[in-house]
Protein backbone atom coordinates (compact mmCIF):
# COMPACT_ATOMS: atom_id res chain seq x y z
CA UNK A 1 0.00 0.00 0.00
CA UNK A 2 1.37 3.40 -1.02
CA UNK A 3 2.03 5.70 1.94
CA UNK A 4 2.24 9.50 2.12
CA UNK A 5 6.01 9.09 2.52
CA UNK A 6 6.12 7.17 -0.78
CA UNK A 7 4.15 9.97 -2.41
CA UNK A 8 6.45 12.66 -1.03
CA UNK A 9 9.64 10.88 -2.14
CA UNK A 10 8.22 10.21 -5.61
CA UNK A 11 7.27 13.87 -5.91
CA UNK A 12 10.67 14.94 -4.59
CA UNK A 13 12.50 12.95 -7.27
CA UNK A 14 10.67 14.84 -10.01
CA UNK A 15 11.14 18.13 -8.18
CA UNK A 16 14.90 17.66 -7.91
CA UNK A 17 15.19 16.73 -11.59
CA UNK A 18 13.43 19.98 -12.52
CA UNK A 19 15.65 22.04 -10.22
CA UNK A 20 18.78 20.45 -11.66
CA UNK A 21 17.62 21.44 -15.14
CA UNK A 22 17.05 25.04 -14.04
CA UNK A 23 20.19 25.57 -11.97
CA UNK A 24 23.49 23.74 -12.39
CA UNK A 25 25.86 22.91 -9.51
CA UNK A 26 28.21 25.61 -10.83
CA UNK A 27 25.41 28.17 -10.56
CA UNK A 28 24.75 27.06 -6.98
CA UNK A 29 28.43 27.55 -6.16
CA UNK A 30 28.19 31.18 -7.32
CA UNK A 31 25.49 32.04 -4.78
CA UNK A 32 26.77 34.30 -1.95
CA UNK A 33 26.11 31.87 0.91
CA UNK A 34 28.06 29.09 -0.79
CA UNK A 35 31.33 30.77 0.22
CA UNK A 36 30.12 31.25 3.79
CA UNK A 37 31.65 29.03 6.49
CA UNK A 38 28.77 27.12 8.11
CA UNK A 39 28.40 27.21 11.88
CA UNK A 40 29.28 24.16 13.92
CA UNK A 41 26.19 23.54 16.08
CA UNK A 42 28.23 21.31 18.37
CA UNK A 43 30.10 24.39 19.56
CA UNK A 44 26.86 26.17 20.44
CA UNK A 45 24.98 23.25 22.02
CA UNK A 46 25.10 23.14 25.80
CA UNK A 47 26.25 19.65 26.72
CA UNK A 48 24.67 20.01 30.17
CA UNK A 49 21.46 21.76 29.16
CA UNK A 50 18.28 21.36 27.13
CA UNK A 51 18.96 22.35 23.52
CA UNK A 52 15.80 23.08 21.58
CA UNK A 53 15.87 23.24 17.80
CA UNK A 54 12.79 25.38 17.27
CA UNK A 55 11.08 24.87 13.93
CA UNK A 56 9.36 27.26 11.56
CA UNK A 57 6.57 25.25 9.95
CA UNK A 58 3.40 26.45 8.25
CA UNK A 59 1.69 23.11 7.56
CA UNK A 60 2.21 19.35 7.42
CA UNK A 61 0.48 16.39 5.74
CA UNK A 62 -0.65 15.04 9.11
CA UNK A 63 -1.79 18.29 10.76
CA UNK A 64 -2.79 20.45 7.80
CA UNK A 65 -2.47 24.21 8.37
CA UNK A 66 -0.51 24.97 11.54
CA UNK A 67 0.31 28.65 11.16
CA UNK A 68 -0.52 31.51 8.81
CA UNK A 69 2.86 33.16 9.46
CA UNK A 70 4.22 34.63 6.24
CA UNK A 71 7.66 35.86 7.25
CA UNK A 72 9.86 33.35 9.08
CA UNK A 73 12.50 35.89 10.16
CA UNK A 74 10.54 37.45 13.09
CA UNK A 75 9.59 33.97 14.30
CA UNK A 76 13.13 32.59 14.17
CA UNK A 77 14.51 35.80 15.72
CA UNK A 78 12.08 35.39 18.61
CA UNK A 79 13.15 31.76 18.96
CA UNK A 80 16.76 32.86 19.23
CA UNK A 81 15.93 35.53 21.80
CA UNK A 82 13.95 32.97 23.83
CA UNK A 83 16.98 30.68 24.06
CA UNK A 84 16.72 28.21 21.17
CA UNK A 85 20.00 26.45 20.33
CA UNK A 86 19.15 26.42 16.61
CA UNK A 87 16.20 26.67 14.26
CA UNK A 88 14.79 24.35 11.65
CA UNK A 89 13.43 25.78 8.40
CA UNK A 90 11.17 23.72 6.13
CA UNK A 91 12.07 24.13 2.46
CA UNK A 92 9.54 21.67 1.03
CA UNK A 93 6.84 23.70 -0.71
CA UNK A 94 4.07 21.33 -1.71
CA UNK A 95 3.65 19.31 1.48
CA UNK A 96 4.92 21.72 4.17
CA UNK A 97 4.47 25.19 2.68
CA UNK A 98 8.17 26.07 2.88
CA UNK A 99 10.68 27.46 0.39
CA UNK A 100 14.32 28.28 -0.22
CA UNK A 101 13.32 31.91 0.13
CA UNK A 102 12.40 31.21 3.76
CA UNK A 103 15.87 29.79 4.44
CA UNK A 104 17.66 32.58 2.56
CA UNK A 105 15.65 35.33 4.26
CA UNK A 106 16.34 33.96 7.74
CA UNK A 107 20.04 33.49 7.02
CA UNK A 108 20.30 37.03 5.63
CA UNK A 109 18.51 38.58 8.56
CA UNK A 110 19.60 36.63 11.62
CA UNK A 111 23.35 36.40 11.25
CA UNK A 112 25.30 33.74 13.08
CA UNK A 113 22.67 31.33 14.36
CA UNK A 114 22.60 27.61 13.42
CA UNK A 115 19.95 26.75 10.83
CA UNK A 116 18.80 23.27 9.86
CA UNK A 117 17.44 22.75 6.37
CA UNK A 118 14.47 20.43 6.87
CA UNK A 119 13.44 18.62 3.71
CA UNK A 120 13.45 15.20 2.07
CA UNK A 121 17.02 14.98 0.81
CA UNK A 122 17.49 12.13 -1.65
CA UNK A 123 20.18 13.47 -4.01
CA UNK A 124 23.70 14.89 -3.49
CA UNK A 125 22.57 17.95 -5.47
CA UNK A 126 20.37 18.90 -2.51
CA UNK A 127 23.43 19.01 -0.25
CA UNK A 128 24.92 21.67 -2.54
CA UNK A 129 21.60 23.53 -2.41
CA UNK A 130 21.67 23.49 1.38
CA UNK A 131 25.10 25.12 1.39
CA UNK A 132 24.09 27.66 -1.27
CA UNK A 133 20.97 28.82 0.57
CA UNK A 134 22.60 29.27 3.97
CA UNK A 135 22.07 26.09 5.98
CA UNK A 136 24.48 24.86 8.66
CA UNK A 137 22.84 21.48 9.25
CA UNK A 138 21.10 19.08 6.88
CA UNK A 139 18.60 16.36 7.69
CA UNK A 140 19.09 12.89 6.24
CA UNK A 141 16.12 10.59 6.78
CA UNK A 142 17.20 6.97 7.13
CA UNK A 143 13.75 5.71 6.10
CA UNK A 144 14.24 7.00 2.53
CA UNK A 145 17.99 6.47 2.04
CA UNK A 146 20.19 3.40 1.98
CA UNK A 147 23.45 3.20 3.91
CA UNK A 148 25.60 3.87 0.84
CA UNK A 149 23.67 7.02 -0.10
CA UNK A 150 23.82 8.29 3.47
CA UNK A 151 27.60 7.83 3.46
CA UNK A 152 27.92 9.61 0.09
CA UNK A 153 25.81 12.58 1.16
CA UNK A 154 27.52 12.74 4.56
CA UNK A 155 30.94 12.91 2.92
CA UNK A 156 29.79 15.72 0.62
CA UNK A 157 28.24 17.61 3.54
CA UNK A 158 31.37 17.31 5.66
CA UNK A 159 33.47 18.53 2.74
CA UNK A 160 31.28 21.63 2.61
CA UNK A 161 31.43 22.21 6.37
CA UNK A 162 27.82 21.14 6.94
CA UNK A 163 26.71 19.08 9.94
CA UNK A 164 24.49 16.05 9.38
CA UNK A 165 21.49 15.13 11.50
CA UNK A 166 20.49 11.53 10.77
CA UNK A 167 16.84 10.84 11.54
CA UNK A 168 15.91 7.28 12.53
CA UNK A 169 12.74 5.53 13.62
CA UNK A 170 13.86 1.95 14.13
CA UNK A 171 16.80 -0.13 15.29
CA UNK A 172 17.45 -1.22 11.68
CA UNK A 173 17.78 2.40 10.58
CA UNK A 174 20.41 3.09 13.26
CA UNK A 175 22.64 0.64 11.37
CA UNK A 176 22.84 3.23 8.56
CA UNK A 177 24.79 5.62 10.79
CA UNK A 178 28.45 6.33 10.02
CA UNK A 179 31.13 8.14 12.11
CA UNK A 180 30.85 11.29 9.98
CA UNK A 181 27.43 11.94 11.52
CA UNK A 182 27.49 13.82 14.83
CA UNK A 183 23.75 14.31 15.41
CA UNK A 184 21.24 11.46 15.53
CA UNK A 185 17.55 12.14 15.97
CA UNK A 186 14.77 9.73 16.85
CA UNK A 187 11.56 10.69 15.11
CA UNK A 188 8.68 9.83 17.42
CA UNK A 189 6.36 10.10 14.42
CA UNK A 190 6.22 7.11 12.12
CA UNK A 191 6.53 8.70 8.67
CA UNK A 192 4.42 5.96 7.11
CA UNK A 193 1.49 5.82 9.53
CA UNK A 194 2.02 9.25 11.21
CA UNK A 195 1.39 7.60 14.58
CA UNK A 196 3.31 9.45 17.31
CA UNK A 197 4.77 7.88 20.43
CA UNK A 198 7.52 9.35 22.59
CA UNK A 199 8.20 5.80 23.73
CA UNK A 200 10.08 5.44 20.44
CA UNK A 201 12.81 7.73 21.81
CA UNK A 202 12.95 5.82 25.07
CA UNK A 203 13.20 2.45 23.31
CA UNK A 204 15.92 3.47 20.86
CA UNK A 205 18.11 5.62 23.12
CA UNK A 206 20.30 2.73 24.42
CA UNK A 207 21.02 1.70 20.83
CA UNK A 208 22.05 5.15 19.53
CA UNK A 209 25.78 5.84 18.94
CA UNK A 210 27.17 7.13 22.24
CA UNK A 211 29.59 9.50 20.51
CA UNK A 212 26.74 11.52 18.99
CA UNK A 213 24.42 14.16 20.37
CA UNK A 214 21.09 12.37 20.68
CA UNK A 215 17.98 14.32 19.66
CA UNK A 216 14.29 13.54 20.15
CA UNK A 217 11.90 14.77 17.46
CA UNK A 218 8.13 15.21 17.12
CA UNK A 219 5.28 14.88 19.57
CA UNK A 220 7.07 16.94 22.22
CA UNK A 221 4.74 19.39 23.93
CA UNK A 222 5.09 18.74 27.65
CA UNK A 223 7.93 19.98 29.87
CA UNK A 224 7.78 16.84 32.01
CA UNK A 225 8.34 14.68 28.91
CA UNK A 226 11.37 16.76 27.91
CA UNK A 227 12.70 16.44 31.47
CA UNK A 228 12.34 12.65 31.42
CA UNK A 229 14.08 12.37 28.04
CA UNK A 230 16.83 14.73 29.22
CA UNK A 231 17.37 12.54 32.29
CA UNK A 232 17.65 9.58 29.94
CA UNK A 233 20.45 11.30 28.03
CA UNK A 234 18.87 13.24 25.15
CA UNK A 235 20.41 16.70 24.79
CA UNK A 236 18.55 18.02 21.74
CA UNK A 237 14.83 18.37 21.08
CA UNK A 238 13.33 19.28 17.71
CA UNK A 239 10.01 21.04 18.27
CA UNK A 240 7.79 22.97 15.90
CA UNK A 241 4.04 22.50 16.05
CA UNK A 242 3.85 23.20 19.78
CA UNK A 243 5.22 26.71 19.22
CA UNK A 244 3.90 27.49 15.73
CA UNK A 245 0.25 26.90 16.65
CA UNK A 246 0.52 29.87 19.04
CA UNK A 247 0.20 33.46 17.88
CA UNK A 248 3.64 34.29 19.32
CA UNK A 249 5.89 31.23 18.82
CA UNK A 250 8.88 32.90 20.52
CA UNK A 251 6.85 33.69 23.64
CA UNK A 252 5.56 30.12 23.61
CA UNK A 253 9.17 28.87 23.61
CA UNK A 254 10.14 31.26 26.43
CA UNK A 255 7.17 30.02 28.47
CA UNK A 256 8.20 26.43 27.76
CA UNK A 257 11.69 27.10 29.13
CA UNK A 258 10.13 28.61 32.25
CA UNK A 259 8.02 25.49 32.70
CA UNK A 260 11.17 23.38 32.41
CA UNK A 261 12.81 25.37 35.20
CA UNK A 262 9.78 24.97 37.44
Amino acid sequence: MKTILDTIVEHKRMEVLKRKARKSPDELRKKPFYSRTPLDPLSTFDSEGVNIIAEFKRKSPSKGLISRAIDPLPVVTSYREAGAAASSILTDRDFFGGSFRDLENVRSGIGEFPLLRKDFLIDPYQVLESKAYGADIILLIAAILDKKKIREMTDIARGLGLTVLLEVHSEEEIEKWNPGISLVGVNNRDLKSFHVSVDRSRELFPKLPAETIRISESGLNDASVIKSLFDLGFRGFLMGEHFMKNQDPGLSLATFFENLKN
